[in-house]
């Protein structure tokens, strides 16, 4: 059986199955890779450029289409779909229009005397390796900037993303980019290991889980390839005081819902200091209630299933390892009866550090709510986790909650808003959460060689 299905999380029914790649066709991909390589690294930027903005207009275009097709593929609700196409259409859109600016020469100043500058260049074939939760999106901040830098990519979808995958690789070809350029590869785990270990590639990009992350980055390593990890976050929401406590409380759950609690960048742990934590459970707890799961294609339903049988499950037994060891479970914490993965929005508090909530990700429609006495409490405790990736600071004083972000470990910090993604912001993390930086002027500077090129002055 293909490991590569469309089953519908809603209802529990394979749509369709992809049969995988043979051995040989992984080696005719990197064969048309490396060849495309070739003359892709030499056409002019400008003509990359176009190409993205004609990307661009075709995700706006086959906007209803494509969203149908993640909303059965992962559950994501018509709207947020919807409006990850939305995003998608702003990266290509921002790497099209930046993308010549950002690859330019650099000069130097040497105090040898002469004139010097960094060019960037392609370095080759990349791997990309791409998660369910964002089937469009995070491949389009993987493959946008790449190809206007000039690499070419192969491009490995996470198996309940099938359709979806097929989509883009038409998208791409549909806009004129050269059919090898970009090749989708319903690749397994054993075909990966030996696409990386492959001379003709040169680096790949994982947005994953820590484990998958940590297999790549090994065997990356091994063969000396380049490599940008997303991996996973468990983001404090950290709250030091508010004259706005419904409206911050609006901003906690938006930042955690968000795709049914299944985003890498969702704030998990909500931190709150000791004179507003009772009041802020009280509301967070209601406005959690408040939201109601169903189907995702119902523009009433506030959150859709998670993304599979496998996933609902392991939301459940975290929830219940959590409230067995002393937890005290809010509101949720329960599957709905019937069919598909549905879960209810669950938040916990009480929780401590030997359960699984308190070390590991939680990626499903569920919060944690902490206590502190003060800041630094705040800040020891954000920083205990192992992850990473990104943090909110709420504060009526910006000057202390800058403060805060500064000692925050993360690689990313918002003031008094949500975390979110826009295609000019670079997006990124530390400790588990990964290396490297996606989005922005960063993002474009991963995958390139930059080369020195120096030239002496008159003798």
């Amino acid at each position: 059986m293909s490991d590569y299905q469309v089953i519908n999380p809603a209802t529990g029914e394979t749509v369709q199955t992809y049969p995988t790649a043979t051995g040989a066709e992984v080696q005719d991909a990197l064969a048309r890779a490396h060849a495309a390589y070739g003359s892709w690294r030499r056409t002019e930027k400008a003509q990359r450029s176009e190409i993205l903005t004609t990307v661009a207009a075709l995700y706006k275009e086959r906007r209803d289409e494509l969203a149908q097709i993640i909303t059965r593929e992962m559950g994501k609700t018509l709207a947020e779909a919807k409006g990850e196409i939305g995003l998608v259409v702003s990266i290509y859109r921002y790497y099209a229009e930046n993308g010549p600016e950002l690859l330019a020469d650099e000069p130097l100043h040497p105090k040898m005397g002469g004139d010097a500058l960094i060019r960037k260049e392609p370095i080759g074939p990349l791997l990309g390796i791409m998660p369910w939760n964002f089937p469009y999106y995070q491949v389009a901040r993987f493959a946008a900037p790449n190809l206007m830098i000039g690499n070419t990519i192969l491009l490995k979808h996470a198996p309940q993303c099938p359709e979806s995958a097929t989509m883009m690789e038409q998208i791409f070809r549909d806009a004129g980019l050269p059919h090898d350029a970009y090749i989708n590869l319903f690749a397994t785990n054993d075909q990966v290991t030996e696409i990386i270990g492959d001379d003709r590639v040169a680096g790949v990009s994982v947005t994953g889980s820590e484990r998958a992350g940590s297999a790549v980055a090994a065997t990356a390593g091994k063969n000396l390839k380049k490599v940008v990890l997303e991996l996973g976050g468990s983001d404090p929401f950290i709250v030091l005081d508010t004259q706005d406590l419904e409206g911050t409380v609006r901003a906690a759950v938006t930042g955690r819902m968000g795709n049914a609690g299944q985003a890498c960048n969702g704030s998990k742990r909500v931190i709150v200091v000791a004179d507003l934590y009772e009041r802020f459970v009280e509301v967070m707890t209601a406005a959690m209630s408040s939201l109601k799961t169903g189907d995702p294609t119902d523009p009433a339903t506030n959150f859709g299933p998670l993304s599979s049988e496998q996933a609902a499950k392991t939301f459940i037994e975290q929830i219940e390892d959590a409230v067995s060891k002393g937890a005290t479970l809010q509101t949720g914490g329960k599957r709905l009866d019937g069919p598909g993965a549905f879960v209810e929005a669950t938040v916990l508090t009480d929780v401590t550090p030997e359960m699984r909530v308190y070390r590991e990700e939680i990626f499903g429609p569920g919060a944690v709510i902490y206590q502190v006495p003060d800041a630094d409490a705040a800040i020891e405790l954000a920083n205990s986790s192992s992850f990473g990736l990104g943090g909110v600071v709420y504060s009526d004083d910006t000057d202390l909650a800058l403060k805060v972000a500064d000692q925050l470990d993360t690689g990313m910090v918002w003031i008094n808003s949500p975390q979110g993604s826009a295609a000019d912001l670079p997006f990124g993390g530390t400790k588990r959460s990964g290396v490297g930086r996606e989005f922005g002027p960063l993002g474009i500077d991963e995958f390139v060689n930059k080369k020195l090129v120096y030239t002496p002055g008159a003798k």
